[in-house]
């Protein structure tokens, strides 16, 4: 054991002596002198250039950290934009069935109102038809018109008519008379035929609707030649009963274009829709209150020819009421 510990103590002394080498002065002196001369020619061996280019390096290694943080950056960005992207995705996705859950509402909900539409069109032909069968009783027109909702009855029938008539297209050529709407339309332009049939109805038309009355006076004007000459000939009917109120003939008479309108009518190719404009012409040229302020307007526009034309037709009542006409209009040669 003291052995062991004698040797560990020789080796600590050994390491911790210090160590010389042994150099003859004629080489320390020479390597001395190198070592100088390295120092005096170093700055020379390490030009500008390679100076330059530390500098450069330098410059880049800045450079490449301040693209790594902008990378950086923008990883953080693209990050940023995905997260609001696929918010927004989201948002879409969720508008979408949105929209596509309000559409099918939407179509849910107008296939309601077309059920309801065709419903109440279905009643009201239904019931206008009765109403119209009823209204050719006296009585039942009176109590009719004595009922609160009269006027909007009426003024809710010229809203009908003017709706049926812009529900016509364009090109058709000619109408369903079996159709709900066809129906509902006739049976409403029926009522006011057989309202205008009575005294009484007529003076409430002329007093409280006459909002009706120009209704289908522009209707009249409107539709083609030809076209829905039911409901045409129902009209002019119920225009031609209200003319033989004087009130109501003046009223009618005086409307703007209504001379005209009549030239319009006879000129339709049926002879119904013809029969009835003449019966509507014959009330204003009989009555010479009415006459005189028309006289004028009807010599300058009267389409003599269409009603010589009409007083030679195959339909004997259009004949016979053209030829009267003719006879009647000879007035005017004696008021120019």
């Amino acid at each position: 054991m003291r052995r062991r510990a004698s040797l560990a103590g020789d080796a600590q002394k050994a390491e911790t002596k210090e160590e010389f080498v042994k150099v003859r002065r004629r080489d320390l002196e020479r390597l001395t002198t190198e070592v100088m001369q390295l120092r005096d020619f170093l700055p020379k061996i390490v030009n500008g250039d390679i100076l330059g280019t530390f500098q450069k390096l330098d410059a880049i290694e800045s450079n490449m950290e301040k693209k790594e943080e902008e990378i950086e950056q923008l990883k953080m960005d693209c990050e940023h934009f995905r997260a609001r992207l696929e918010t927004a995705q989201a948002d879409c996705m969720r508008e979408k069935k949105e929209k596509l859950d309000l559409r099918q509402q939407l179509n849910e909900a107008k296939q309601q109102l077309l059920q309801q539409a065709e419903y109440c069109t279905e009643m009201g032909a239904a019931v206008c038809t009765l109403l119209w069968g009823v209204s050719s009783n006296e009585e039942a027109v009176k109590t009719i018109l004595g009922g609160s909702r009269a006027v909007k009855f009426f003024t809710i029938t010229a809203q009908t008519m003017e709706s049926f008539v812009k529900s016509l297209s364009e090109d058709m050529k000619q109408q369903d008379l079996d159709s709900d709407e066809n129906q509902f339309v006739l049976a409403l332009a029926g009522i006011v035929t057989n309202v205008a049939a009575l005294a009484c109805g007529r003076e409430f038309l002329v007093s409280s609707s006459r909002e009706l009355l120009d209704t289908m006076m522009h209707l009249l004007g409107d539709m083609k030649p030809g076209l829905c000459t039911k409901f045409k000939v129902l009209m002019l009917m119920s225009l031609y009963n209200v003319s033989i109120n004087l009130k109501g003939l003046k009223y009618i008479s005086e409307s703007p274009g209504f001379i005209p309108l009549l030239w319009w009518l006879l000129n339709d190719p049926d002879t119904e829709v013809c029969l009835h404009a003449l019966r509507l012409l014959q009330s204003v040229i009989l009555e010479p209150e009415v006459l005189a302020k028309s006289a004028s307007e009807m010599r300058d526009t009267l389409p003599f020819q269409r009603i010589i034309a009409l007083s030679k037709s195959r339909n004997a009542d259009l004949q016979a009421l053209a030829k009267e006409l003719l006879e009647d209009l000879k007035i005017l040669e004696y008021e120019a």
